[in-house]
């Protein structure tokens, strides 16, 4: 955790900084390490290890402002940076919306804990962690004479920080995460080489899935053998929980302040209208433990607070920072999504999948884009052809086309099976009517 040094000496910062030029500022000590790993077949690949600690500066100065970090943690050191920066902002153009938020907006008081950091991390051994590599790569190594290569990968790391503004901020924050991954690829007719990954992450080591990733990772990779592609035309999409965000994130990025002010965002003026289904509510809960993105304060230290994102699919929010907030002349809300929940529906991915007589299930996305300004899009996909609900042929080679909030205006319902490892739990979703462009 972040030590009372590191806070007496970013308080210290502070100080020097309005003693010495700022009108105002924001000091972050911070502190993290990762450590990753990977197999190859029965080899070690790569071993990386890196930790860093630091110091960055929010400085507002004669209406101007700038950042700045350093590694360089001596006062001596800090002074002359200090010193040296506060100047050469003086030298910047000045920008009336940059200011700190405010300070009836910050966070204050006491934060729970919601159990985010697992204390345990510095006592997992390097042997320890080569050892699940190793265990992993051989649930398949030369199983299969098919089998072209074997590869895990394993990371973990910590991620700590403490901020403290001239509007009387202070926070602190750490977080631990843990990630296991397999990827396998196999000879297949021709020239063509399947291959798919699996993995799990946890923000606590005795919650990661330490055994079966390979061998999932295998699975899908076997199923694939074969794939083709079909007739051109529109089916039904059912998209798993995994792959899901594909398709929810550039809505997200619409959301952001920076997006609507740069004229970037196929949302601009769509506060309180209906953009999707009223079948999709997504909320943020910024509160809920154990949750990767979970938070009580954002990037500026303003308080947090369960919201309605989109609600039975009228947008109800923007992201919008204090920065963006002043340029667009608009109320400032929080700078980010933290925990995304999707009101569930009242079956998994294997029952949605049942009731479709023609369709797709798409199990990844091979790159493609998505027009910021208007939400048009153009997708690689792979998966597999689902006839009166049973899974047939593999198919890749594909693309869908369409505009992201026709596409999701034509939900045909929402699953029940969120993917609780992600900071976005969202489940299952099945659509209508989706542009396939094959053969």
């Amino acid at each position: 955790m972040i030590t009372e040094k590191q806070k007496n000496l970013a308080d210290w910062a502070l100080k020097f900084a309005l003693k010495n030029g700022c009108s105002d500022a924001r000091i972050t000590a911070y502190s993290g390490m990762d450590n990753s790993f990977e197999y190859r077949n029965n080899q070690l690949d790569k071993l990386e290890q890196s930790s860093e600690s630091g110091m960055s500066f929010y400085l507002f100065v004669d209406g101007r402002f700038s950042y700045f970090s350093t590694n360089r943690l001596e006062k001596k050191e800090l002074e002359r940076f200090i010193l040296h920066n506060i100047e050469s902002t003086r030298c910047l153009e000045k920008d009336e919306f940059r200011r700190l938020p405010d300070p009836d907006r910050l966070f204050r008081g006491k934060a729970g804990d919601l159990e985010l950091f697992d204390t345990n991390i510095l006592e997992i051994s390097v042997d320890e962690k080569l050892e699940l590599l190793r265990n992993s790569v051989n649930e398949v190594y030369q199983t299969d004479d098919r089998l072209i290569a074997v590869s895990a990968a394993y990371s973990d790391g910590t991620d700590e920080s403490f901020m403290i503004d001239s509007n009387g901020f202070e926070g602190e924050s750490a977080t631990t995460y843990f990630n296991l991954s397999a990827e396998t690829s196999l000879k297949d007719k021709g020239h063509s080489r399947p291959s798919a990954h699996w993995y799990d992450v946890s923000i606590f080591w005795d919650q990661l899935q330490k055994k079966g990733i390979a061998r999932k990772a295998y699975e899908r990779t076997l199923n694939r053998l074969g794939q083709e592609k079909i007739r051109s035309g529109k089916y039904k999409m059912l998209v798993d929980n995994r792959n899901i965000t594909r398709l929810l994130s550039p809505i997200i990025a619409a959301l952001y302040g920076s997006s609507i002010q740069q004229k970037n965002s196929f949302l601009i003026d769509k506060l309180d209208e209906k953009i999707i289904s009223e079948k999709i509510t997504i909320i943020d809960n910024p509160h809920l433990k154990r949750a990767r993105g979970a938070g009580w304060f954002d990037g500026e230290g303003v308080a947090t607070k369960k919201m309605n994102v989109i609600e039975k699919g009228i947008l109800k929010t923007y992201y919008i920072n204090t920065y963006f907030a002043g340029k667009l002349k608009m109320m400032p809300t929080i700078q980010s999504p933290s925990v995304l929940l999707m009101d569930s529906g009242n079956k998994n991915r294997e029952e949605l999948l049942n009731t479709v007589e023609k369709g797709i299930w798409v199990t990844g996305f091979n790159g493609g884009n998505t027009n910021s300004s208007t939400g048009d899009f153009s997708l690689g996909i792979e998966g597999f052809l689902i006839k009166n609900g049973k899974v047939t042929i593999p198919v890749n080679e594909m693309n869908i086309t369409g505009n992201l909030l026709s596409l999701w205006q034509n939900v045909n319902e929402v699953g029940n099976d969120p993917l609780l490892i992600s900071s976005w739990r969202i489940p299952s979703v099945l659509f209508d009517d989706v542009c396939f462009n094959g053969k």
